[in-house]
């Protein structure tokens, strides 16, 4: 096999990035948007040592499984990797990439119990961030970065995302074109709107518009202004500074242009508070599902929960009616007040947080002697280090209840744990992210033979 052989191929599997997966020549071929059962004839574009990577040139047989593709764009945003599939296949691919990590990285049988899927498949996301660029005739555009570059590929209307959405966006390029505000460009570091971020509340209807510009300037009140009027649900427009020539999209300094940084909503019949750069699920029915799941894992009546990595509260307060104590620890500042304004807001008087990363917090928590029924764990995708699994392991609490974005990496933390006195009990799948590679996991960890 070489590079620009053409060849037949059947797809038999897929990955946890999308791609589909067919055997050649005793070799791995991965091909993206194809679906299980599809015959195809396959482009080599690449080959290594023990596998390849090839395109679409041909569907000779599609799979069962395959649907109409709406969306203009996919494909080339570097978002959605399932769109061409039924959602039900969606699903069972899922699945099977939490089960296949669990057996296969960790090494572990738990019980796996079926995956909850999302109500809606499009519409869902109540958070947009998207870049900012000029075309070479001088037209703003907006969209998202195609996979592994910088290049804007420009997003009318993303599925995703609430229709409200795009007539925000739409309108703030308008006013950027009326207000002669220019947009920055990465390459020569010149210019000065970066990014649109939007923030909605599910069920309270609340957005905060983010206006992510290098530098602030008079104009960009003007845009609040304007943005306001037009639209009544926006309760907030914060400027947030980013100078840096950085691909990190939200810089250090925020300035208020007008009414609230903060959104409020509902999560879990919890009133809750969310700043600008506060973590908050994306999809809240689906969010409130897993939320649930993980409070039955938990089982917290009468107990004392710690909840690292908890961002604004959100999944220890949804316990907190039941729970003797929580105690939360977050990183980030903002959320950290979120979260305690979150408790105040509801009248829970048993739950308290500290500002401080999962792993310092977890040690120094230990340190003191703090013995919780149950540890919650909701890390980033890249994981849990060693020391706060080991400090989990020495608070030596009755149930470690972890809730990952990444089934790979949940796997590898939970065999930490599996070695280390606590039985992998139950695994179960949340689907927040329809269409694209994503899927959350909730674990059951038991500690009855420590």
């Amino acid at each position: 096999m070489k590079k620009n052989d053409v060849i037949d191929l059947e797809i038999t599997a897929l990955t946890s990035e999308g791609s589909g997966i067919g055997r050649a020549d005793g070799m791995a071929v991965f091909v993206p948007f194809t679906a299980v059962g599809d015959v195809i004839e396959c482009r080599i574009l690449k080959v290594l040592k023990s596998y390849a990577y090839g395109k679409i040139e041909r569907i000779i047989t599609p799979s069962r499984d395959r649907i109409e593709n709406d969306c203009p764009v996919f494909g080339k945003c570097g978002g959605c990797v399932y769109r061409h599939i039924s959602y039900q296949a969606e699903l069972a691919a899922k699945e099977r990439i939490v089960r296949d990590a669990f057996e296969r990285i960790g090494g572990l049988s738990p019980e796996f119990l079926p995956i909850c899927g999302s109500e809606r498949v499009d519409g869902y996301r109540n958070k947009l961030q998207m870049p900012l660029a000029k075309t070479g005739d001088g037209e703003i555009v907006s969209g998202f970065f195609s996979e592994r570059s910088h290049r804007v590929v420009p997003v009318e209307h993303c599925r995703l995302q609430p229709e409200r959405f795009s007539e925000i966006v739409a309108f703030i390029k308008e006013q950027l074109k009326t207000l002669k505000i220019s947009v920055y460009n990465e390459q020569d570091n010149r210019g000065v709107m970066r990014h649109i971020f939007l923030r909605c509340g599910h069920y309270s209807g609340e957005v905060c518009a983010v206006l992510v510009a290098k530098r602030k300037i008079p104009e960009m009140t003007k845009l609040a202004a304007a943005l306001t009027n037009r639209f009544p649900e926006i309760t907030g427009v914060v400027l947030n500074v980013n100078p840096d020539r950085t691909n990190v999209i939200l810089g250090e300094r925020e300035v208020l242009l007008s009414g609230k940084a903060a959104i409020s909503d509902t999560m879990c019949g919890v009133k809750v508070e969310i700043s600008p750069k506060s973590f908050y699920q994306v999809n809240t029915p689906a969010a409130e599902n897993l939320y649930r799941q993980a409070a039955e894992f938990a089982e917290p009546q009468g107990k004392t929960v710690l909840d690292l990595y908890c961002g604004t509260g959100t999944i220890g307060l949804s316990m907190a009616n039941a729970a003797k104590k929580i105690i939360g620890a977050e990183i980030v500042p903002e959320a950290v007040e979120n979260a305690k304004r979150n408790a105040r807001n509801s009248g829970f008087e048993n739950a308290e947080f500290i500002c401080a990363d999962a792993s310092d917090a977890a040690e120094e928590l230990a340190e003191k002697g703090l013995a919780p029924d149950v540890i919650m764990l909701d890390p980033p995708r890249k994981g849990c280090d060693d020391k706060t699994l080991s400090a989990c392991i020495k608070m030596r609490p009755e149930r470690i209840v972890m809730i990952s974005c990444n089934p790979a990496t949940a796997a590898r933390d939970c065999k930490f744990l599996s070695e280390n006195g606590y039985a992998v009990e139950r695994v179960r799948s949340f689907d927040l992210f329809p269409r694209t590679r994503h899927v959350e996991t909730v674990v059951l960890l038991s500690g009855e033979e420590i």
